[in-house]
């Protein structure tokens, strides 16, 4: 039985993760901050049912305070790590950039320092499929560039990236990093596109559609993630001489099927019933016009299938956000 610490466990990918570790069997203990940058009480929800585990514990911490940290490393003994919690949202960050060094800097600093002197087994943690930046080259691989990012949040996930192969190559600690590729479903973000998406329609209100709607997204529905994630987790890389023997990996998890924004937005006026009010507008800052995941180490490394097509995903997510705010 493995003792594992997932941080941001009350948020959207977090508690997917738990559910599926705790039903293997595994001891789970969550860390999250319950911060206010989205509805908290969908968090607090989130938590109820992973407090219904008896192999759940729950503590309510920021992984950028260190003492807090250094207590929860030193007073539990860790086999593995799965680190979720970050400030996401690139737009966000334009309006808060503190938010990102604090908890995306700071806190991952505090996470790697923890596995190095608990002799963690490995780290897995959440990077973006925003690292390409405006990357022309499709479908995107681990193997470009991205040295080029365009939003402060993307700028962290790369440090991030390049934090974790030092600690790997400095003290031998078993890393991975999973760019993710929009992730959908239900308990998702409210500020996603297809959540605010779909409370607008409902209203009756205008969606915002970016760049005229000439935009691709690999979208990827959590269960496919959850599935990634766990069968990532079990695979410690092993250091080899094309990665100058560092425990370090890096992989794309998408669902490898980009889809026009477009035809996004009307199966989602199928799932609801209802048709959209659409209201174009330019390109934001920060945002990219597609994403497109390279899949194929993940493929061969883990057998990593998603299986989920829009169609699915999106009728299970408006099923639940009907059946969550009725």
């Amino acid at each position: 039985m493995k003792n594992i610490l997932v941080t941001g466990a009350a948020g959207f990918i977090g508690f997917y993760v738990c559910q599926d570790i705790l039903n293997k069997g595994d001891n789970i203990f969550g860390i999250d901050n319950l911060n206010n940058y989205y509805d908290v009480n969908l968090k607090k929800h989130r938590l109820q049912q992973l407090k219904n585990y008896d192999k759940f514990s729950f503590y309510q911490i920021n992984i950028a305070n260190t003492n807090d940290l250094v207590k929860l490393f030193n007073n539990n003994n860790f086999d593995y790590v799965i680190h979720l919690a970050a400030q996401a949202g690139v737009r966000y960050s334009l309006e808060n950039p503190y938010a990102y060094v604090d908890s995306n800097l700071v806190g991952f600093v505090n996470i790697l320092e923890g596995c190095r002197h608990s002799k963690i087994k490995h780290l897995v943690y959440a990077s973006s499929s925003s690292v390409y930046g405006a990357n022309k080259k499709i479908p995107f691989s681990t193997k470009d560039n991205v040295d080029f990012p365009i939003s402060l949040y993307a700028a962290t996930k790369k440090a991030n990236e390049l934090m974790a192969y030092t600690y790997s190559h400095l003290y031998q600690i078993p890393t991975t990093g999973l760019r993710f590729f929009t992730v959908y479903g239900p308990w998702g973000r409210p500020d996603m596109a297809y959540f605010l998406f779909t409370k607008a329609i409902m209203e009756g209100s205008p969606i915002k559609v970016f760049n005229h709607g000439k935009m691709k997204r690999d979208f990827t529905y959590i269960d496919d993630i959850v599935e990634g994630i766990v069968r990532v987790s079990d695979k410690i890389p092993q250091g080899s001489e094309l990665n100058n023997n560092v425990p370090a990996k890096v992989y794309n998890i998408g669902n490898n099927q980009p889809v026009q924004l477009m035809t996004f937005i009307e199966v989602l006026e199928k799932c609801i019933g209802k048709k959209a009010i659409k209201e174009f507008l330019p390109m934001q800052p920060g945002d990219v016009p597609m994403t497109y995941a390279d899949i194929d180490d993940l493929i061969k490394d883990v057998g990593f299938s998603p299986r989920t097509s829009i169609e699915e995903g999106l009728d299970k997510f408006v099923k639940w956000y009907n059946s969550y705010y009725s």
